[in-house]
């Protein structure tokens, strides 16, 4: 396979869209980084219906993305589940950007490093410059079959 093709055999984000990809399995997730931890409250934050909430709940904890911890059953997000902050506050961030009304973002994330209004960006991890589109060539990783 050339070029670009082994993109279609080996799709990480195929995969992470498997699991995470749908609209109340994010929600979910924004709301256990903000602190929610119990199933009523996130039933009601959300205004899901309680059996997709079960079933996504389910899902993320099969998956390793929350734990559930009892006797009075709350769920935690696991490193995994901290591992996509990230991903989410972009997700947020785009929205803000590109479907915010003229009011503004609902939401501002204030950085306690520097105590202003966080920005996220992907960087590099080795020289800290800016990856974009026009800044990376996907080539064939070590999952590549």
């Amino acid at each position: 396979m050339t070029g670009l093709g082994h993109r279609f055999t080996a799709d990480s984000v195929g995969r992470a869209l498997d699991l995470v990809g749908e609209r109340w399995s994010l929600l979910i997730l924004r709301e256990s980084f903000f602190g929610v931890r119990r199933y009523g409250e996130f039933a009601r934050n959300l205004a899901i219906p309680r059996p997709t909430l079960s079933a996504r709940l389910k899902t993320l904890v099969d998956a390793g993305v929350l734990e559930r911890v009892d006797p009075v059953p709350e769920y935690v997000l696991t490193a995994a589940g901290r591992d996509l902050f990230g991903a989410v506050v972009t997700l947020m961030q785009w929205g803000d950007q590109h479907l915010a009304g003229p009011e503004g973002p609902p939401i501002l994330l204030r950085h306690h490093d520097c105590g202003e209004i966080a920005g996220t960006f992907v960087a590099c991890r080795h020289c800290g410059g800016a990856i974009t589109s026009d800044r990376v060539t996907p080539e064939p990783g070590p999952g590549f079959r």
